[in-house]
């Protein structure tokens, strides 16, 4: 889908996030397409400002004392004093330093390259146990039999949640995801609420375990995050919790949609399905691709912590601002043809994992779980194709589906 110039005019004009079409969310790329064009630093209805272009956005991400992520003063309104407030004014990613900086530190000393290095063994195994599980079936669900279920193993190893205890994660990072939409339903919200009180309880009794039995300090996330730094200073217990529920919701939900969005873009474009078969050596580059062309996180916000002026527009000091990393991803004047999907793209230097301060901690990791992945998907299955419409997630932050039906034995002409 596309729009005229005209219609591109109008769609710019009176866009808002807070009352998107139907359509937006199946294909939002020509909606921002026109932003892009007339409308780049668009003021919103409510007085924010939505960044559609890559300089604007990369700047932003840069000048973290410029623009703050605490969301403190955005989240009140929204969410009142809920413990969906207390969870994401609490978490890593919607605060600035020192908190973030102490979170951050505690979380990267467990995903060291030499750390993820050694959890690439288990991961190969748990991607082939699952392959040998789909081939039985041969019709399956690509999310709930393969996407879904490598990032749940790989986050609860990191913060040792037993096996047997994992069940309701997917759903409790779905329902406290889902609430940080534009606008919040009363239904996202108590379904939110629930989800966080959910989390609280179980992780209460996770990190009681946690002390009394320590994991080891190189690769268990939770007990460097219990014993902090090696200067003493440590997390409040809230701060623990709702760090514990952000990683489980960040390396779940993000990895999921990488997988399957690229199971996707692979089904809809033949040529570079192929490609990667014959060339298993550019999934790396695959993976980035994926990550460009259908970000599995499409928004971020910031506050200004001053007057400043974006892409000639001048804004006062706290002035909400909504980066709009899908758009930004296919800029034209950053990616040549940025609506063609190109497994061997080259230079890529999309902004789905942000960058600067608050670029993804667990990007690394990410990209090895997609790679590998894919990798071994397509060597299984390279004839696989989608057997009906995959189900998106009806969301305009996340961008990744419910469902994708598929069949596995498809046999070459």
């Amino acid at each position: 889908m596309s729009f005229d110039a005209e219609r591109a005019r109008q769609v710019a004009e009176s866009f808002d996030l807070k009352a998107l079409p139907p359509d937006f969310y199946a294909d939002p790329f020509p909606y921002y397409h026109a932003l892009r064009e007339h409308a780049p630093v668009k003021r919103l209805p409510d007085g924010g400002y939505l960044l559609t272009r890559y300089a604007e956005v990369e700047f932003v991400y840069k000048n973290p004392k410029l623009f703050s992520s605490d969301k403190k003063k955005e989240f009140k309104p929204k969410y009142g004093d809920s413990l969906l407030y207390e969870h994401h004014t609490t978490s890593l990613v919607f605060n600035d330093p020192p908190l973030h900086s102490r979170v951050r530190r505690l979380i990267a000393g467990a995903l060291t390259p030499r750390a993820i290095s050694a959890m690439q063994p288990a991961l190969i195994a748990r991607i082939e146990r699952l392959l040998d599980a789909m081939a039985m079936k041969g019709e399956v669900d690509l999310i709930e039999d393969f996407a879904a279920a490598i990032p749940i193993e790989v986050i609860g190893n990191l913060l040792g949640v037993p096996h047997e205890e994992r069940g309701p994660l997917r759903g409790w990072s779905l329902a406290i995801l889902g609430a940080l939409e534009p606008v919040v339903t009363p239904q996202a919200f108590d379904r939110g609420n629930r989800a966080v009180r959910g989390f609280i309880f179980y992780l209460e009794d996770l990190i009681a375990r946690r002390r009394a039995h320590p994991g080891d300090r190189e690769q268990d996330v939770l007990t460097r995050l219990i014993e902090g730094e090696g200067d003493g200073e440590r997390l409040t217990a809230k701060e623990l919790i709702h760090n514990c529920i952000f990683l489980l919701n960040a390396g779940h939900e993000t990895t999921t949609n990488l997988i399957g969005n690229g199971l996707v873009a692979l089904a809809a474009f033949p040529q570079e399905k192929e490609k990667l078969r014959e060339r298993p050596e550019l999934a790396k580059s695959a993976v980035e691709e994926i990550l460009r062309f259908e970000s599995s996180n499409q928004l971020g916000n910031r506050i200004t912590t001053a007057a400043v002026e974006l892409g000639g527009v001048r804004m006062p000091g706290e002035t909400q601002i909504t980066l709009c990393i899908g758009a930004a991803n296919r800029d034209p004047a950053q990616f040549p043809f940025p609506d063609r999907f190109d497994i061997a793209r080259a230079p890529n230097r999309h902004l789905a994992f942000a960058t600067g301060i608050h670029a993804c901690a667990g990007m690394a990791l990410a990209r090895l779980e997609g790679s590998i992945a894919l990798s071994r998907f397509l060597a299984r299955f390279p004839h696989y194709a989608l057997a009906g419409e995959p189900t998106r997630g009806g969301r305009a932050r996340f961008r990744g589906f419910l469902k994708i039906p598929a069949s596995l034995n498809i046999k070459a002409e």
